[in-house]
Order: structure tokens, then sequence, then C-alpha cells
């Protein structure tokens, strides 16, 4: 048993050095195992992530399909990328219901079929850590510039 203690103590040190140095994860493997391409239970990659805040510009919203959310670095205006809804249905709800009572032209640059909201919206976006664009990314949570976030009251 000490074996398996020390070997998950020898992951978690890793993959907190992975995530303080930025990195978007680490992989490790059996010892025995040579390399192959392709999936294996062999091999394994944890990877880390990260929470920062964006301006929602939008929410791209079409049936039959994942909603996301068009996203500017804060302060610039300038669309950085999409991540997936993954608000719950009432977040989801409230969060369309301002958007499109907001609702305003597309940012120059956005070609992209989308309901564009006005500024003073934040969002919380979980994405690869390392990247400087969106990998796997999803919307956490939103706030108002003035009020409360849409995960608490508002």
């Amino acid at each position: 048993m000490r074996g398996v203690w020390i070997a998950s103590l020898i992951a978690l040190t890793a993959a907190y050095l992975a995530d303080q140095a930025g990195l978007e994860g680490i992989v490790s493997k059996r010892a025995d195992s040579p390399y192959r391409s392709g999936p294996t239970t062999n091999w394994l990659k944890t990877k880390s992530f990260t929470v920062q805040e964006y301006e929602l510009l939008g929410v791209e919203r079409e049936p039959g399909k994942a909603a996301f959310a068009l996203l500017a670095r804060p302060g610039t205006g300038k669309y950085a990328g999409s991540a997936f809804i993954t608000l719950n249905q009432e977040m989801r709800e409230r969060l369309w219901k301002r958007v499109q009572e907001h609702a305003g032209p597309p940012p120059k640059g956005i070609k992209r079929p989308a309901t564009m909201g006005q500024a003073g919206v934040k969002a919380h976006i979980k994405h690869l850590r390392g990247e400087f664009g969106f990998r796997h990314a999803s919307l956490q949570d939103s706030e108002r510039s003035d009020t409360s976030s849409e995960h608490g009251t508002n």
C-alpha cells in the first residue's frame, strides 16, 4: 500500500507544479509501457484548468445545438473566443433574457450568427491553462458590472 501512497503523492506534486508553471497539464504512463500512437489506458493526461474573467459580447443560440458565449478580453471589446454555456436552465434563461433586453449591433469583426448584448456583463470562463485562446472553455457564471453574479442573487 505504501507504493500507491508514494505514487499518489508524486502525481499530486507533479500536477501542482504543472499548474504553478501555467502548463496545460501533465502526461503520465506506466513505467513498462512503451510509446504507441492512439488511445491507451497505459498513458493518462491530466489537464489543468483556470478560471478567468472576460466580457460577454453576446450569445450564439441555434436550435438543436449547444449555446455559446461570445467573449472579449476585459476593456477591449474585441472578440477573443467562445465558450460553451454550462449554466443550469434557470441561469441560462436569465442570461438569455439579459442579452435580449440589451441587444445591440455586433462589434467589428464578429460574423457569427448571434444575439449581441451591450457592455456591462462579466463572464467567468473555465479553460485549459497555458493556452492563449480558449480550449475546452465553458461559462461558469456571469454578473453585471454593477450587481451580484448570476450564480447568486440579482
